[in-house]
């Protein structure tokens, strides 16, 4: 969640900045232009006030050496201009001849926005603003100021301004901001990296503690931690929650192992009367044989349902367990219950050579160490109830392969029987409390044994996962981590 929310803050940001920088940047530029504006307006004006009252139309028709005088000034401030600021300026009559200009022979163009400039002065109208000049650009900048004399414009001042100055400061004004935008967006990012930490911690540790729990940890709570108000609710919620589907769990666990225990003395009270009737009758009673094969059946799922309810309850130890010699030790227990249904119990452990293997007092001994971490007795018994669950299927003359495999994060025990095997349906169900195959309703066993296994293995955070062999039969795996589960 982390990964899709902080983007879309940092965009949202972004997005924010960039509206903003665009009309602030349009602005400063605007601003840049109009200080130059306002200059060129001055200097025209200037300029305007010298001409006011030149009434030569050039230096050949000069009226009196007053007004030779006025345009001979005219034309000097023109010339320094020019020099001092290179700025081309000039003085031009209604035909577009010149009063005076700078440089020398300087005209009015057909077209362009000098020459849009100069038509505005013609009709009265002061340039004021002119169309903004960017940075990418190498225009000039026209501004053109009327000369009324008895109120009709006799003559019209124009200036044509030379932009690099002006675009190098707006260039220069766009990189401050661009600065101040980057600085702004590194302190927004940095924010909302705090932002999506504060409101997702608890959204974190919820849906942490949600898998522990729905994997079988049921101490697991949510902390005190920070976050919005809301969260902190839902945090407080989910702990009321929590407790009261445990209690609902370990209020149901204890009336199963209650009753289990319970109906076990009145029902080997009953076996014992039956065994005791049995004796009265002749031999080969098949109604009595039935009904005492079904007491012990009985027997056995109240077992069963024991053992379920006290491996639910039971909490786990967790530790650094070779389980190579776990898995052997639990596959040399059970051969001898395998050599009387004429099967065999073949162990291997990958990456071991068998010749490398020691003989002591009890039998085969693997050099190569495997390790993981697990409770060594709850592993035992899961392993027991899968092994004893692969006897029963296996056909004699068969064999069940027990294996233990490992990587980098995982150590597995898997056990392999040689049976009929499961459908895809079948596989889906596999491990479900009292299921068993339509096929195999006649094999002995309650249907609780795989149930049992899982039960204990999700204590420590292992898993039990399910598959076929090749050509035929079920291959069971026990999976536990090769590290410390979080909280170990």
């Amino acid at each position: 969640m982390r990964s899709r929310l902080l983007p879309l803050l940092i965009v949202l940001m972004a997005g924010v900045l960039l509206a903003l920088g665009f009309p602030l940047a349009a602005s400063q530029a605007a601003s840049q232009q109009q200080r130059v504006v306002v200059d060129r307006i001055d200097d025209t004006t200037r300029f305007a006030a010298l001409a006011q009252y030149v009434t030569a139309r050039d230096e050949q028709t000069a009226v009196d050496s007053a007004d030779d005088e006025r345009l001979h000034t005219l034309r000097t401030e023109l010339t320094r201009y020019k020099e001092l600021y290179g700025i081309d300026a000039g003085v031009f009559y209604r035909d577009r001849t010149a009063m005076a200009a700078a440089p020398g022979g300087w005209q009015v163009p057909d077209e362009g926005e000098l020459f849009d400039a100069y038509n505005s002065a013609l009709l009265g109208r002061r340039t004021h603003d002119p169309r903004q000049v960017w940075p990418w650009q190498t225009r000039k900048l026209a501004i053109a100021s009327p000369i009324v004399r008895d109120g009709d414009v006799v003559a019209v001042v124009v200036t044509d301004s030379p932009t690099g100055a002006l675009r190098s400061r707006i260039l220069h004004g766009w990189l401050l901001l661009a600065a101040g935008e980057l600085a702004a967006m590194a302190i927004a990012v940095l924010f909302a990296v705090r932002l999506t930490g504060w409101v997702l911690l608890p959204v974190a540790t919820l849906d942490r503690v949600t898998h522990d729990i729905a994997t079988g940890r049921m101490k697991s709570r949510v902390g005190t931690a920070g976050g919005p108000p809301e969260l902190r609710r839902l945090v407080r919620s989910f702990n009321e929650m929590a407790d009261n589907v445990e209690e609902v769990l370990d209020q149901q666990r204890a009336f199963v192992a209650d009753a289990s225990h319970q109906l076990r003395n009145p029902l080997a009270a009953l076996l014992l009367r039956i065994e005791l009737l049995g004796l009265e009758l002749p031999d080969g009673h098949d109604e009595a044989e039935a009904v005492k094969e079904e007491g012990h059946r009985l027997a056995q799922v109240l077992d069963d349902l024991l053992g379920l309810a006290l491996a639910e309850r039971s909490g786990s130890h967790l530790a650094v367990t070779d389980l190579a010699a776990l898995a052997r030790i639990r596959s040399a227990a059970w051969r001898p219950v395998a050599d009387q249904a004429g099967i065999a119990v073949e162990f291997t452990v990958e990456g071991e050579d068998p010749e490398d293997q020691e003989r002591d007092g009890t039998g085969e001994r693997a050099v190569l160490k495997v390790t993981g971490w697990a409770d060594a007795v709850a592993l035992s018994s899961a392993l027991d109830a899968v092994i004893d669950n692969a006897i029963k299927f296996t056909p004699r003359g068969e064999a069940v392969h027990v294996r233990v495999t490992a990587d980098d994060q995982r150590t597995a025990i898997s056990v392999a029987d040689s049976g009929p095997g499961l459908t895809d349906e079948e596989l889906a169900r596999v491990g479900d409390r009292f299921w068993r195959s339509a096929r195999h309703q006649n094999v002995h066993g309650s249907g609780l044994g795989l149930s049992i296994a899982r039960a204990l293995l999700s204590q420590g955070g292992g898993v039990i996962s399910y598959g076929r062999c090749d050509p035929h039969g079920l291959e069971v795996i026990l999976t536990v981590p090769r590290t410390a589960p979080v909280g170990v």
